[in-house]
């Protein structure tokens, strides 16, 4: 009877024991997995801080000599071609100059025509006196009189005809001292920034005194970005190697890119982060219009690709503690693991060895109570 009544008090204990353990047990804890997967990783450096989009051909523009603005046929943002006037300097007295040049150079061009006409004529002249003293039929000194002024025709016409060049050549310093006063586009481009107005005084900048340009002149056809890259990154960029560009301005998109240059020296503006600019080229398809609304100015940032793995085992680089370490989701419970990596980005890291397709491996990593042996509920991504 009493081992009886000693069998059932056991029994009660473990069973209010289990009760207990059932009660009190620690809830599981609900974690992010996500799956082990096969694709593509490719190895980057990205820039340090934020690029700048840049116009291939962007010019400050001025003109070359001091005066009052007088025309003034643009504003901005209008679009020119080359050579087309962005601005004009009062210039009346030039263009009196060029006016009395060209007139002189056409009065000129009269007098030699006259003054060689009579030396043809003085030459024909001179021509027939010898035929004629040959035969015998003419004096000797008449014949050397027309050959004598038949020369000294011949001289006055050269002379004459020199006086036309020079006369051109007025023509030419009258036109450049008028064309000081004009500013041309040197390239089509977007008229950016216009600083003055008619009637206002413009000046040239003094030597080591930048003062603003007249016109800001953008050739927005050709866009590059320059985007400093940390000096530890640098060796391993080269020009040609391909890159993705992001722009805030369009938030949703990736731009496909090129790398076009590296530079050859080190900034060092910050003088513990060092840096190397480099400059991408967006490669324009024909279907990305929005490549086309790109604008001078826009922040940007370039991914250089040093190196593609194809159909790899992949995981998010977020999940990789210190030591190549992550935490498998196994049978209810986590599992620390370390693995072997190969190439990485921001986004994904390559498994070598440690991990198979298809395991799932715990995304909130930084969560309290992620550790090895905790009994967890998966939230599957």
């Amino acid at each position: 009877m009493n081992k009886k009544r000693v069998l059932i008090a056991g029994v009660v204990i473990v069973a209010v024991g289990i009760a207990a353990w059932w009660w009190l047990r620690p809830e599981p804890l609900s974690v992010s997995v996500v799956a082990a997967h096969r694709g593509d990783v490719a190895a980057t450096v990205a820039n340090t801080r934020a690029g700048t989009v840049e116009a291939c051909r962007r010019s400050s523009l001025s003109p070359a000599m001091g005066g009052q603005l007088a025309n003034l046929p643009i504003q901005e943002g209008d679009r020119v071609v080359t050579d087309q006037i962005l601005l004009e300097l009062w210039n009346q007295d030039r263009k009196a100059e060029l006016l009395v040049a060209g007139r002189e150079a056409i009065a000129s061009q009269g007098r030699a025509d006259e003054i060689c006409v009579r030396a043809d004529i003085a030459e024909r002249e001179a021509k027939r006196f010898t035929r004629l003293r040959e035969r015998g039929l003419a004096a000797e000194e008449e014949t050397e009189r027309a050959v004598g002024e038949a020369q000294a025709r011949a001289a006055a016409c050269k002379a004459a005809t020199d006086a036309v060049r020079v006369s051109a050549a007025q023509v030419k310093i009258a036109e450049a001292r008028l064309e000081l006063t004009i500013l041309r586009a040197p390239f089509d481009g977007v008229v950016a920034e216009i600083n003055g107005g008619l009637g206002e005084f413009v000046t040239p900048s003094p030597v080591g005194i930048p003062t603003p340009p007249a016109v800001d002149l953008i050739d927005s056809s050709c866009l590059y970005i320059s985007a400093p890259i940390d000096e530890v990154d640098a060796p391993a960029v080269r020009a040609g190697q391909e890159a993705i560009i992001t722009l805030d301005a369009f938030p949703d998109e990736d731009f496909a890119g090129v790398v076009r240059r590296v530079a050859p020296y080190v900034l060092d503006f910050e003088k513990q982060a060092r840096t190397v600019e480099i400059e991408a080229e967006i490669i324009r398809r024909p279907d990305d219009s929005s490549s086309s609304d790109l604008l001078p100015g826009y922040s940007a940032d370039v991914e250089v690709i040093l190196a593609v793995r194809e159909n790899v085992l992949r995981i998010p680089t977020q999940v990789i503690l210190d030591g190549n370490r992550v935490f498998v989701f196994e049978g209810g419970a986590l599992q620390e693991r370390s693995i072997e990596t190969g190439i990485s980005n921001w986004e994904h890291t390559e498994v070598v060895d440690g991990l198979t397709d298809g395991e799932f491996i715990v995304l909130s990593v930084d969560r309290e109570g992620v550790e090895d042996g905790a009994m967890v509920t998966p939230d599957y991504q």
